[in-house]
């Protein structure tokens, strides 16, 4: 989730509509310069006993940011406190629970997105070996209960763990135990953008599949094989889900505006402390009548915040966001922006793969996310077959994308091949959920600790 690194005071009052619209269109750019932003979270524990450091203990949450900032981090504080950490490399912040999350800078290839996963890892990685601590590339905590979780001290967190009960059954869980990869994506124009979010929702459930990750839940199976994706689908349905609206004509800047405009706020940050608005209408800010601020209207500042608190499968601010795959480990990460990169940043693969999905019916897609979490692969298509059926085209569609990127290393590499890790999952024909299982029931003979050893970045 977005952690405020800087608070613009000066930023303008929102005094059109129009400002609403301008702040998407403000993403726009022409293709040479558009950028590839990975995120990732990872779960940290102690490696003595496996569980998960509070902030304050030592050797803990707050001593690991303390020691990454022997690598250039710069402090990020909120109430006094460190929260996150500012760098080339992006930022590195905390989750709910203490997951630690790297939101990387915007980088032109997949070569250097690769590269800047690798130096966060390798900096974390050390610094846990002096700390004691180990990281999880998973989708979902495999044997920790909310109870055994640790809140991170951040302001709209408290506010979010308050209103998540209120409003769907799952929302603490996916705040406090699940990890996510993210990629994040430049468009040139409202066109673009809305054929992009198109392809990325409707082969958002294949992400899922190809990424499923989190098959267990308090030590043992738990029936899915990305439960971190079951979790959205009971976590707000104000704020989540497939978005129908986007394949409709004339889906644009404005469309998604209602739709942000309907989504019930979070919060208001003012002088350093998030005010609580949860439940309260972005529509009423508009006109000075929010009842925690009353006569006060908006900043664009708040705009951009209120974006962030909307949680569909895809998601715009002044770039798109892919947000359906779970944590995994490191050539997953790198795996994720490349099948991404390639299917939308090439005209050719992009018009290929929207061809492939355009005539499904919504009805179709929404039983094609809904059955993904459980069956992966064996999800069944709009229209009749299984996910897997074209799960090796879109990646071969991906691929050709690439390659007519010409992206290449010093070694003469081009992208191509950080889909590999994609391909062999094809390949084999089993999600990484499903390779956990045949572990468990097999040489792990049911005891998910051996996760810990055996998974660890």
């Amino acid at each position: 989730m977005s952690t405020k690194t800087v608070s613009n005071s000066n930023a303008p009052v929102i005094e059109s509509r129009q400002m609403l619209l301008d702040y998407f269109a403000g993403g726009e750019k022409p293709a040479a310069r558009w950028r590839i932003g990975t995120e990732h979270e990872k779960f940290v524990y102690a490696v003595g006993d496996n569980h998960a450091p509070s902030y304050d203990e030592p050797g803990g949450i707050r001593d690991l940011l303390a020691e990454l900032t022997q690598f250039g981090w710069s402090p990020v504080e909120e109430g006094g406190k460190v929260i996150a950490l500012a760098g080339p490399d992006g930022n590195v912040s905390l989750e709910p629970a203490g997951q630690l999350e790297l939101s990387g800078a915007p980088l032109d290839n997949l070569h250097q997105t690769c590269a800047e996963t690798g130096r966060h890892l390798e900096q974390v990685k050390a610094v846990g070996e002096k700390l004691g601590l180990g990281f999880l590339g998973l989708g979902m905590w495999p044997d920790k209960s909310r109870a055994e979780l640790p809140i991170m001290p951040k302001g709209r967190y408290g506010i979010m763990l308050n209103h998540m009960p209120r409003v769907g059954s799952l929302g603490l869980d996916m705040m406090l135990r699940t990890c996510t990869i993210q990629v994040n994506l430049d468009y040139a124009s409202e066109a673009d953008m809305a054929q992009k979010f198109r392809v990325g929702l409707a082969l958002q459930p294949l992400a899922t599949a190809l990424f499923a990750n989190s098959p267990f839940t308090d030590g043992k199976p738990n029936g899915f094989l990305s439960y971190r994706s079951h979790i959205w689908s009971d976590t707000d349905p104000a704020r989540t889900g497939m978005l129908p609206f986007v394949f409709e004509d004339g889906f644009g800047y404005e469309r998604y505006a209602d739709y942000a405009l309907d989504v019930p706020m979070y919060f208001v940050y003012r002088d350093g402390r998030y005010i609580d608005a949860a439940g309260l209408s972005f529509r009423d800010f508009l006109k000075g009548e929010l009842s925690v601020l009353p006569g006060e209207k908006p900043t664009m500042d708040d705009w951009a915040d209120h974006l962030s608190t909307a949680f569909p499968e895809v998601r715009l601010k002044t770039f798109l966001e892919m947000r359906g795959a779970d944590g995994g480990p490191w050539g997953r990460i790198c795996a994720l922006p490349a099948l991404w990169v390639g299917l939308l940043y090439d005209n050719q693969a992009l018009d290929a793969v929207w061809d492939l999905v355009r005539d499904w019916d919504m009805a179709g897609r929404q039983a094609l996310r809904d059955s993904v979490p459980r069956l992966g692969l064996d999800a069944p298509l709009p229209g009749g077959g299984k996910l897997r059926d074209i799960a090796g085209l879109v990646i071969e569609i991906a691929g050709a994308g690439l390659t007519a990127r010409a992206r290449f290393n010093s070694a003469g590499d081009s992208e191509n091949g950080f889909l590999d890790p994609l391909r062999e999952i094809v390949r084999s024909g089993k999600v990484p959920a499903q390779a956990l299982l045949d572990r468990y029931h097999g040489e792990w003979q049911g005891d998910v600790t051996r996760i810990y050893d055996e998974t660890r970045f």
